[in-house]
């Protein structure tokens, strides 16, 4: 069914076939174009595997992926590596703070780009609250490096993706356990009471005071955006005001501009 639709698209020339690809545009630029990102993005997931090996020993790290345009196989000289972090309950602002001490002193060797931690739930929390296309192909081209059973729970957690995206499949192998060194184990221990409840609950809310302090300084990142965070015990993340919420935006309008046929199968998830 879908093959057919697609060739009905290509009879129509909606749609291009530009060697091994597809565009809505015809132009063969666009085909070299994403060569060479999928070639750089082949010698950047040797860089990825290294850094995610390096951030899942982290305490109470429980899972690890590769998100953003990297997981799609894509690259730039400018990429960053984004990781999605599972961690585990209650236990996410301890994790996520001593990463982000860890990735300040990145800084001196000039390797704060290989750990672009944004994106953070818990295992009390795995079910992503914003439900709509853009996460649903944030969470189904996620690329696992590490923790398979959290990463399998968070997907179930998620089967709502299906919905946006019915037909896509993706072949996922075998993805090791982290595992923790003698530091990593101690942390975890002297943390597991009452004062690792205290010691969350207090870098929680410091760093919502600092990223509210940075709102409303209107502070932007490298590539003009405005940044923001939302805080919670379960979740760390961007703010979908200030970015998701224009991808949206813009995916609904390039849909009303298309033609009848291709604008129907899109709002069917079928384009």
């Amino acid at each position: 069914m879908i093959g057919e639709a697609m060739q009905s698209l290509l009879d129509d020339k909606l749609i291009f076939s530009l060697d091994e690809f597809y565009s809505l545009h015809n132009d063969r630029m666009l085909a070299s174009r994403r060569r060479l990102g999928n070639s750089l993005a082949t010698e950047q997931m040797k860089i990825a595997h290294r850094a995610a090996m390096i951030l899942s020993g982290f305490p109470y790290v429980k899972g690890l992926a590769i998100s953003g345009s990297l997981s799609k196989n894509y690259s730039t000289k400018k990429t960053d590596i984004d990781f999605f972090i599972i961690t585990a309950s209650n236990r996410l602002w301890i994790a996520r703070t001593l990463m982000h001490l860890y990735k300040k002193f990145t800084f001196i060797i000039g390797r704060q780009h290989w750990f672009c931690m944004n994106y953070y739930v818990d295992e009390a929390g795995l079910e992503i609250e914003e439900k709509n296309i853009y996460t649903a192909i944030e969470i189904a081209t996620l690329l696992p490096m590490r923790g398979g059973e959290s990463l399998n729970n968070f997907m179930l957690a998620n089967a709502w993706t299906k919905k946006y995206l019915p037909v896509y499949q993706k072949t996922r192998g075998e993805v090791p356990e982290s595992k923790k060194g003698f530091i990593a184990r101690l942390i975890e221990k002297i943390c597991n009471g009452r004062m690792g409840e205290w010691l969350d609950n207090k870098f929680m809310r410091i760093t919502d005071k600092r990223w509210q302090k940075k709102v409303r300084q209107n502070k932007k990142n490298d590539k003009g955006f405005s940044i923001g965070m939302m805080v919670d015990k379960h979740f760390s993340k961007p703010n979908p005001v200030f970015f998701q919420d224009k991808i949206l935006d813009l995916y609904g309008e390039k849909i009303n501009r298309l033609p009848p046929v291709r604008a129907e199968m899109a709002k069917n998830k079928i384009a």
